[in-house]
C-alpha cells in the first residue's frame, strides 16, 4: 500500500468517526429543544437520526445513534434523568428506536438523493421508530408503572398526535439533506461497494 492511498484511508476513517460523533452531539442537542406533550415530549431527535441515517448511510447512522444512547445510559447528561435506571421510562423504547431507525434509512436513501425517496426512507424509518416505541411504552406505561391505559390510548399520546410533526421533520430533512449533499458531495458520499 502506497502512502497516498494510507493517508486516503486514514482521513476517510477520521472523517467518519467525526461525523459519527457530529450526529451523535446533533440527537443530544435536538433532544434539548422541546416541548412537553403528553406522554412524551415533542423534540428533535427523530430530525437529526433521520439526517443521520441518510448522510451516513445505514451502518455510520445506526453507530451514531448507539453512541448517543450508550452516552445517555452511562449516565452522560442528555437524557431527562440520565443512567442506566432511564430504561424504565416509557419514552425509552423510542430511544431505543432510533438505532434501527437510521439503519432503516440509510439502506433505503440512495445517491443521488431526490426530495422523495430521501422523504419516502425517512417515512419508513419512521415506522420503525415507532413499531419499538410504541410497543415498549405500553409496556412499561401498563406493565411496570401500572397505569392501565388502553391500546388506544397508548397509540394516541404514543403516535398519532406527534405524526403531523414527525411528517413536518421528514419535509424539512429530506430538503436539507438534498441540500447537503449538492454542496458538500464528497463529504457525504457512501462508500462503494466492492464488485
Amino acid at each position: 500500500m502506497n502512502t497516498e492511498t494510507s493517508t486516503k484511508k486514514v482521513h476517510s476513517k477520521t472523517l467518519s468517526l467525526a461525523l459519527i460523533a457530529l450526529f451523535a452531539a446533533l440527537t443530544a442537542v435536538g433532544a434539548f429543544f422541546k416541548i412537553p406533550f403528553a406522554l412524551a415530549a415533542i423534540s428533535l431527535q427523530f430530525l437529526f437520526t433521520a439526517m443521520a441515517g441518510v448522510l451516513l448511510g445505514a451502518g455510520y447512522g445506526a453507530l451514531s445513534q448507539a453512541v448517543y444512547v450508550l452516552i445517555g445510559l452511562v449516565g452522560g447528561p442528555i437524557f431527562a434523568r440520565g443512567g442506566f435506571s432511564y430504561i424504565f421510562q416509557p419514552t425509552f423504547g423510542f430511544l431505543l428506536g432510533l438505532i434501527p431507525c437510521a439503519f432503516v434509512i440509510g439502506k433505503l436513501a440512495k445517491r443521488p438523493l431526490t426530495f422523495w425517496r430521501t422523504a419516502l426512507s425517512m417515512l419508513a424509518g419512521l415506522a420503525v421508530l415507532y413499531a419499538i416505541g410504541v410497543p415498549y411504552m405500553a409496556l412499561i406505561a401498563n406493565g411496570y408503572l401500572g397505569k392501565g391505559l388502553s391500546a388506544w390510548q397508548i397509540l394516541c399520546k404514543g403516535m398519532l398526535i406527534y405524526l403531523p410533526g414527525d411528517l413536518l421533520k421528514i419535509t424539512v430533512g429530506s430538503l436539507l439533506c438534498v441540500a447537503v449533499t449538492r454542496r458538500m458531495p464528497s463529504m457525504f458520499a457512501l462508500p462503494q461497494k466492492k464488485a
